[in-house]
């Protein structure tokens, strides 16, 4: 693939998520449903598409012509994508959703009902198709629409990453000019402080491509960045599940 400018930004993640899904394909199907092998081939393009959205009308990092440039060849769902640019569709997982042709009665999946609307036995349900628990738009819907890192929404995680790092930069530059001055005045250094809790293990290593958050305080300011986005949505469906459970 030849590159143009600006793509080399998105390669590495658009790599990681093409070989994740190569992987997937290869795995062995035992003890699944024949639907349900299928999820990672719906998810990991969702993924994929909603990350060069993000990129693009959400984050600004990419120009106009990286963008026309991943429809053209294909490297997102711009099916997928011009549904998101439109008023209650903005979170769909997939356009077989809401063909009315895939379902009976002329209907949509149950992942298109809002989690207030439903009954508490549909409350846990997921579309046999793509695995999706939920992504018609509003609050009280699940941050992540299929429960796994497929979810995630992978530019602002980058972008989180890029803002975490760029932080440990200036501190490790302001603390080299302060060690430099206490050289030049004669005093000697007190080393790091015990009480510096602002390490990079709190973010976790950075993984292949930069993909998943791997740490939970990059996971908590990557959703405050997609927040932006998104709203403010809470874990309605995690709490009703547990009330379920609990009979409460």
């Amino acid at each position: 693939m030849q590159y143009i400018l600006g793509f080399n930004y998105l390669a590495p993640v658009l790599s990681a998520l093409e070989n994740e899904l190569r992987d997937k394909v290869r795995e062995s199907n035992a003890g699944k449903r024949n639907t349900e092998s299928m999820w990672p081939v719906h998810q990991i393009n969702w993924q994929r598409s909603r990350y060069v959205y993000d990129m693009y009308y959400t984050h600004h990092k990419i120009s106009k012509k990286v963008y026309d440039y991943c429809i053209k060849n294909k490297l997102v769902d711009a099916a997928l994508i011009a549904k998101w640019k439109k008023t209650g569709y903005e979170r769909l997982c997939s356009t077989y959703v809401i063909n009315s042709n895939n379902y009976k009665f002329g209907t949509t999946s149950i992942c298109r009902v809002p989690l207030k609307d439903r009954s508490p036995e549909q409350l846990t349900a997921q579309d046999p198709t793509t695995g999706c628990r939920g992504c018609a738009s509003g609050v009280g819907q699940p941050r992540n629409i299929f429960g796994n890192k497929y979810g995630q929404n992978l530019a602002a995680v980058q972008v989180a990453r890029e803002k975490r790092m760029e932080e440990l930069e200036q501190k490790r530059l302001r603390e080299e000019e302060e060690e430099a001055e206490r050289a030049a005045s004669g005093g000697g250094g007190d080393g790091d402080s015990e009480t510096d809790d602002d390490s990079d293990d709190d973010y976790g290593p950075t993984p292949s491509g930069g993909v998943w958050a791997s740490g939970s305080k990059l996971q908590e300011e990557s959703e405050r960045v997609a927040a932006g986005e998104d709203g403010e949505e809470d874990d309605t469906h995690e709490h009703q599940s547990k009330k379920l459970k609990t009979g409460e």
